[in-house]
């Protein structure tokens, strides 16, 4: 059953890479959401402890849970050059260890199943699919469902979401365009010089979200608008990384520390939205730590 807070909120697959969440802003005029990426939740370092509670905050906030992928780890298969028992958890040591994986995160995420919207694919899970033709988010995500994640469904690897909001006759959008991501992020720029080439890419966009490179930033690019009745008007086109929940250089040792990777935060993002009265569309971003 939806909690109370969430009541206003439906959401489902309009296209393969398509999630369309529709607002019933007549009960409430917010949708608050935790967007999260990279929480290799089943890596013996991950900080479980700030994952569960940014979980439990976004019960608490009536917040809805976005996931853009690598919740799974997924390295500690005896197949995998990168495998270390230091790195694995002492619920994953059995003979059975991709089916553990699915168990294990369907236990951990239970008790939020019912503020789960959206789990997608990152590149963890893709080259588990390529190895071993079983797609670990596809496998969670019905397990979830089994639980009580009634909306919850599986995303691509980049796809967008849209939240559509109804209120008193009218009709307003708000897009987010995400991606799992790609490339190293940069030492420097923290892939911060990447937003202008997706801004060019993604104009429908009012949100860019990405994830992979354990990153955490945000940025706004003002743009002037005309409007169809020949107004010129600005907005803003929001871009932001989420960071995830695995410390990599904290042992001092492993491969982030052999390529000089530098540490790396932590956390995911609170984002809100909400239309005023007069039916304009604001959205806030908050980090969380």
């Amino acid at each position: 059953m939806k909690p109370e807070a969430l009541r206003h909120v439906s959401a489902e697959r309009t296209a393969p890479n398509v999630l369309t969440v529709r607002v019933d802003a007549t009960s409430s005029r917010r949708f608050r959401a935790l967007l999260r990426s990279d929480a290799h939740h089943d890596n013996a370092h991950t900080d479980q402890t700030m994952e569960k509670r940014h979980l439990r905050e976004a019960v608490e906030r009536g917040a809805a849970i976005l996931d853009i992928g690598d919740l799974h780890c997924a390295m500690q298969g005896k197949w995998d050059r990168r495998a270390s028992r230091d790195a694995m958890r002492s619920e994953y040591q059995s003979g059975n260890y991709l089916d553990r994986l699915v168990e294990c995160a369907a236990d951990f995420y239970e008790p939020y199943a019912d503020h789960l919207l959206h789990m997608s694919v990152g590149n963890h899970e893709t080259s588990i699919t390529k190895m071993h033709e079983t797609d670990l988010t596809d496998r969670t995500v019905n397990a979830l469902r089994e639980r009580g994640a009634v909306d919850l469904t599986r995303g691509s690897y980049a796809g967008w979401i849209a939240l559509r909001f109804n209120y008193s006759n009218r009709r307003r959008s708000f897009i987010i365009r995400y991606t799992h991501g790609y490339g190293g992020g940069g030492m420097m720029t923290h892939g911060i010089l990447a937003t202008r080439r997706e801004a060019s890419q993604f104009p429908d966009a009012h949100l860019l979200w990405s994830g992979h490179t354990h990153d955490s930033w945000s940025v706004d690019l003002a743009r002037e608008r005309l409007s169809t009745h020949g107004v010129v008007y600005s907005d803003t086109q929001t871009h932001i990384k989420t960071a995830g929940y695995k410390p990599e250089t904290l042992e001092g040792a492993g491969w982030a520390v052999e390529r000089g990777s530098p540490p790396k935060p932590l956390g995911a993002a609170w984002l809100e939205v909400w239309i005023d009265s007069n039916g304009a569309i604001h959205h806030r971003i908050e980090v969380a730590r």
